[in-house]
């Protein structure tokens, strides 16, 4: 009976929180379904996750602008440069009633946890993160915008997906470069011969 009304009281505490994160979200994207199966997310919920995914890039890119290799920072500045852009247009496409959605100021508990994690790790293995993430969430952002750009919504948010794709696979595409530099880079204390 104790064990009832223990796990009864933890899911009425819990309750505001997970309707508030699943309201804010169909129940298709955040769970990867919609993406799995191709389909194309709502307007609300593709700005939502543009936005998010804008605000942990930056994030990720001003820890990667102090913790990585110089060629980790280039990245990261770009990074950082094209996502704000990207975040502005999307709030001004918002603005104008294109999608009717309050956009997140801050990153949602996933995103906040990866870059938490983010920030306790240094050299090899920050990067080794950083690089991870960065091809995950560019690979999501792709899927996204691809999923997005090709659904029934006509709209200047779905142009707007349409010709920002583009950017996104070649952002996935440095992302994978810098993975691969890390992967062929030589070891300290390995020699070539």
């Amino acid at each position: 009976m104790n064990r009832a009304v223990t796990m009864l009281s933890c899911l009425l505490i819990a309750s505001p929180v997970i309707a508030t994160e699943v309201a804010a979200q169909s129940l298709g994207e955040k769970t990867g379904i919609n993406s799995a199966l191709g389909i194309s997310p709502s307007a609300a919920d593709f700005a939502r996750q543009v936005a998010l995914s804008d605000l942990f890039e930056i994030a990720s890119s001003k820890l990667a602008q102090t913790k990585g290799t110089d060629a980790e920072k280039k990245f990261a500045a770009t990074m950082i440069e094209e996502h704000s852009k990207t975040s502005s247009e999307l709030k001004r496409l918002v603005a104008t009633g294109t999608a009717n959605v309050d956009l997140p100021a801050q990153l949602d508990s996933a995103h906040q946890q990866k870059l938490d994690r983010l920030s306790r790790l240094n050299g090899a293995e920050f990067s080794q993160a950083y690089i991870a993430d960065q091809i995950t969430a560019h690979k999501d952002a792709v899927s996204l915008f691809e999923r997005f750009s090709k659904g029934d919504e006509q709209s200047e948010l779905k142009q707007w997906a349409s010709t920002t794709l583009p950017k996104l696979q070649q952002h996935l595409q440095m992302a994978q470069q810098l993975e691969s530099q890390r992967s062929n880079a030589p070891t300290v204390g390995s020699s070539t011969k």
